[in-house]
């Protein structure tokens, strides 16, 4: 069972940046896959970025080019760096991992096993 929890989150004004971490108990096996998504209250939880095994990323189009995701294998953290913040990305961010995910379907919910509890960003 992996486990999985998220910090970083806060209020921040439009433009601005925050990072977002989230430390894995483990990196490999069951966690080999790791992404980031958001829930607004309501709404669908909709994936943001997704970290493959290679290194490579892939983003939502709504973050492309602000959001950046990454990870520190020796401390199993995983990271969100947000850059250039608007309204419209205010939600709880979550982080997720699996085993494996379907090559086309990277950053749908359905593809993760773990999650964490959720870290509140709001942009104003």
């Amino acid at each position: 069972h992996v486990q999985l929890v998220e910090s970083g989150g806060g209020s921040v004004q439009a433009g601005g940046s925050l990072r977002l971490s989230c430390v894995a108990s483990e990196f490999t096996g069951n966690a080999r896959y790791m992404a980031w998504f958001r829930q607004v209250s309501g709404k669908e939880r909709e994936g943001v970025a997704h970290l493959d095994t290679d290194g490579s990323a892939y983003y939502a189009e709504s973050v492309r080019g602000r959001f950046t995701i990454s990870q520190n294998t020796a401390k199993n953290t995983l990271y969100l760096q947000m850059n250039n913040l608007e309204p419209e990305d205010t939600a709880m961010y979550y982080c997720a991992a699996a085993r494996t995910v379907y090559a086309g379907d990277v950053l749908g919910k359905n593809q993760y096993e773990y999650w964490g509890q959720g870290t509140q960003v709001t942009v104003s």
